[in-house]
């Protein structure tokens, strides 16, 4: 187990990215010091940190960086002992790996290009690859328990929670509509065991906060037009 060791977590307030990391570290209880970005004055210590994408979240582990939301939560949880984030079981740890990438691959591009895409036929098209690829989640999906792989969060709980928590208030701002927990049940009950548990409530951001956040985002692309 690592101790007496200095980790710092670069972020943005309301980023579902930043989320993943904080929950994957609280879940560890792991103690860190959280470091406010700013979207439009990126700090030298971010830039230094991550020259590729130059984007939070970004963990400095004794100074070292690692960036990319889902690589920090893998790190995390190969660092730091306590509550186990990746199956053990190898097989159960690939359908986490798999699954998690169809999330980041398949289902959110198409979710921000309804959302945001200034052309409103590419918006309409979106939420039709959205609403195809949540529908393929829903149906070849096994939750095994009240997480997806057992009694606890775990690794794809955390990648899949920018669908249950941000997408219905992106949605919601951008007066479009792909995802509901009717439409896609098993997803609906996952999503409600997974929201439900305390320390995710304690890495999610105020709710009116974020709608208010995304409806101006929204507002700003249609008038640009």
């Amino acid at each position: 187990m690592a101790t007496n060791q200095q980790v710092k977590l670069l972020g943005f307030a309301g980023s579902p990215f930043v989320a993943r990391a904080e929950l994957a570290l609280k879940l560890k209880g792991v103690q860190y010091e959280y470091i406010q970005e700013s979207l439009t004055n990126k700090s030298d210590l971010l830039l230094k940190s991550n020259p590729v994408h130059k984007k939070v979240p970004v963990l400095l582990h004794n100074n070292q960086p690692i960036c990319e939301s889902l690589v920090i939560v893998e790190y995390v949880d190969e660092t730091w002992t306590g509550h186990p984030i990746l199956p053990s079981d190898p097989y159960h740890r690939a359908l986490s790996r798999f699954w998690s990438r169809f999330i980041e691959d398949q289902v959110m591009p198409p979710v921000f290009k309804a959302a945001w895409n200034p052309n409103k036929q590419e918006r309409v098209k979106g939420a039709e690859e959205a609403r195809e690829a949540l529908k393929i989640l829903d149906k070849e999906l096994k939750v095994n328990g009240k997480f997806f792989n057992g009694d606890s969060v775990g690794f794809l709980d955390i990648a899949a929670l920018i669908i249950f928590y941000w997408v219905p208030i992106i949605q919601e701002a951008s007066e479009f509509n792909v995802y509901s927990g009717d439409k896609y049940p098993k997803l609906g009950k996952w999503s409600q065991e997974v929201l439900n548990d305390p320390v995710v409530k304690g890495v999610l951001p105020p709710r009116d906060v974020l709608l208010s956040f995304f409806k101006a985002r929204f507002q700003s692309i249609v008038n640009s037009k």
